[in-house]
């Protein structure tokens, strides 16, 4: 897939699997609710452009995992039927936010891709019942593959 297919997968899906790695070096697999989210309005992030961000509670399995090793693997897919897959795998590091502004902005835009919803006011309730026992994260690609079987 071009670099732009890919960034369209990115920003039309709302859930990857990530990969981390567990203390004994197995992976550590879960579903997550992600969103694109513009590194310029991330404070103390230095990076430009749409990152593929997420949040979590800090003590989950996955962030332990995050903080003693920040490689991931994020995979994002489409499709039912064989001729219909497509995907993405996005190899790469985390950085871990938690200033609670950041969190509070992750967390909305997380929210509002897994509701559907465009009213902040909605969402408000929900996140900040949440946001101060999450964090954020931002992956800071690197290597990539997809794949896109509709072009077969």
């Amino acid at each position: 897939m071009s670099e732009q297919e890919i960034s369209a997968l990115l920003h039309g899906q709302n859930k990857l699997q990530l990969g981390t790695i567990n203390p004994d070096g197995t992976p550590h697999l879960v579903t997550m609710f992600y969103a694109m989210v513009d590194a310029e309005k991330l404070d103390d992030f230095e990076g430009t452009g749409p990152r593929i961000a997420f949040w979590t509670y800090g003590k989950s399995q996955k962030a332990k995992n995050i903080d003693r090793d920040p490689r991931v693997t994020c995979l994002v897919e489409a499709g039912v039927d064989y001729f219909e897959l497509h995907g993405a795998l996005i190899y790469g590091t985390i950085t871990v936010l938690t200033e609670p502004n950041v969190v509070r902005y992750v967390g909305t835009e997380v929210v509002r891709r897994m509701m559907n919803l465009d009213d902040d006011e909605a969402l408000r309730p929900f996140v900040e019942a949440t946001a101060a026992k999450r964090w954020a994260y931002i992956v800071e690609p690197g290597k990539s593959a997809s794949w896109d079987h509709r072009k077969m």
